[in-house]
């Protein structure tokens, strides 16, 4: 059982700009609030097979989620899926880039989230949350892209 979320947002920045931006897990912080920390690993430039490694805050708990690179194409895809073992996990998700017209870039964010064991419970209610946040996700996505300029 799995559910999904998504969200389409215009970043006033170029497509090389923004993937750059994104394709460097450790900026979560600077637009998700549940990311407490993050490390990547190895260091260097991320491609497949790159891990970050993040601590999160969801429902006032704390947990380990490890996200790994599984498809880099510059400018205009990236994805990745989880590799931590948690109650809900997001399978796969990723960012698809493409230029507007003006020289920014549409972006759309996606994740597919999985329920294990007590997750399996628990997954309508996360996916609904995530749906209910989703335009403020890519407002925050949107905010932060923008002022790394």
């Amino acid at each position: 059982m799995s559910t999904q979320f998504e969200v389409v947002i215009d970043v006033d920045r170029p497509i090389e700009d923004v993937f750059a931006y994104l394709a460097d897990g450790r900026h979560d912080p600077e637009f998700s609030p549940r990311v407490l920390e993050i490390e990547k690993s190895p260091e260097g430039a991320t491609h497949v097979g790159t891990v970050f490694r993040s601590t999160v805050k969801d429902a006032g708990k704390r947990s380990r989620r490890d996200f790994e690179i599984s498809e880099l194409s510059a400018p205009h895809r990236i994805r990745w899926h989880e590799v931590s073992h948690n109650s809900i996990t997001a399978d796969e998700g990723g960012y698809d880039l493409e230029p507007t017209e003006g020289g920014g870039t549409r972006v759309r964010l996606f994740n597919v989230l999985e329920g294990h064991g007590l997750g399996k419970a628990l997954l309508p209610l996360a996916g609904s949350a995530a749906r209910k946040d989703a335009p403020a996700f890519g407002r925050r996505i949107k905010t932060a892209v923008e002022a790394s300029a």
